[in-house]
């Protein structure tokens, strides 16, 4: 058996040697019609990417705004008032900006992460996965203002409890 493959004389079937023929021609052709990039590509490019940029530098910009206001402010508060409402103020704008940097950043992020997606996947857009991304994100920014809106009171209520705590002492 060794000896006929040595000698060539090793049979394909004319057949199928026709459909490989067939097979290579038509990847080659494949890869001869891709020309660039399509214009939902290049669309999703031009228009998330600086948007992602855009928030990337945003959350960098509130994050060292506020570690910066932390900063100024927490040693003027502590040194110059005896009430704890300008304090429990500085830490509800702390807060505050601690998570719309990281919304800020989420946010860039993901879009980062859908864009490089969106090219390892090579699919072209379409509408029902738009209106599909839409909800999602109708959803998270639903989500978010929810989790800042109860942020907000609880820290109402504790500068409202701290007010009431310095009236009675």
């Amino acid at each position: 058996m060794g000896d006929r493959h040595a000698h060539g004389q090793h049979q394909t079937h004319p057949q199928h040697q026709l459909h490989v023929q067939q097979r290579l021609h038509h990847d080659v052709g494949g890869l001869k019609s891709q020309k660039g990039p399509s214009a939902s590509q290049i669309l999703a490019i031009v228009t998330l990417l600086p948007v992602g940029g855009t928030l990337l530098c945003l959350a960098g910009i509130t994050l060292v705004g506020t570690l910066i206001g932390l900063a100024v402010a927490t040693p003027v508060f502590l040194l110059f008032s005896p009430v704890l409402v300008p304090a429990t103020l500085t830490l509800g704008l702390a807060v505050a900006g601690f998570l719309t940097s990281g919304a800020f950043g989420i946010t860039g992020l993901s879009s980062f992460s859908w864009i490089l997606n969106y090219f390892r996947q090579g699919k072209s857009m379409v509408p029902e996965s738009m209106e599909a991304a839409k909800r999602r994100v109708a959803d998270a920014a639903a989500h978010l203002g929810q989790k800042t809106k109860d942020a907000g009171q609880t820290i109402q209520s504790k500068a409202q409890e701290g007010k009431e705590g310095t009236k009675t002492s």
